[in-house]
């Protein structure tokens, strides 16, 4: 790197080819990408300790593509509409309505849900 320094008005600054500047901004980048992705770790390390839910990728896919997230996470527990209906007192037919989207949920309704499949309340809330 062949770099000349240059005294200005506002202070000495350095004057290098633009080869040379694009080497080091992407470098910055990657430097910049690194810290952030060691945060997202130390803070994923923090919830995994602090007893977070885990979710599998396939299930984590899923919920990204917009799937039912009330039939996803009832199919990664392994539990049917019947079982998850006589464990919450929902009726089944409201369980596949709601899985559909032929109906909507009530908060009462997604707590009882999310209680019973042992996840979060909020993975049922949509942005």
């Amino acid at each position: 790197m062949s770099v000349r320094f240059q005294m200005t008005p506002q202070g000495e600054v350095a004057i290098l080819p633009r080869k040379d500047y694009d080497e080091l901004i992407a470098k910055a980048a990657e430097f910049d990408e690194d810290a952030g992705t060691t945060r997202i770790i130390e803070r994923a390390k923090a919830d995994i300790a602090a007893g977070a839910l885990l979710l599998p990728k396939h299930v984590v896919d899923r919920l990204a593509d917009g799937e039912n997230a009330v039939l996803v996470l009832r199919e990664w527990r392994d539990v049917t509409q019947t079982q998850l209906a006589a464990s919450t007192s929902i009726n089944q037919q409201d369980i596949a309505d709601i899985e559909s989207g032929r109906q909507e949920a009530s908060a009462v309704t997604l707590a009882a849900i999310a209680h019973q499949l042992d996840v979060p309340l909020d993975l049922f809330v949509q942005d």
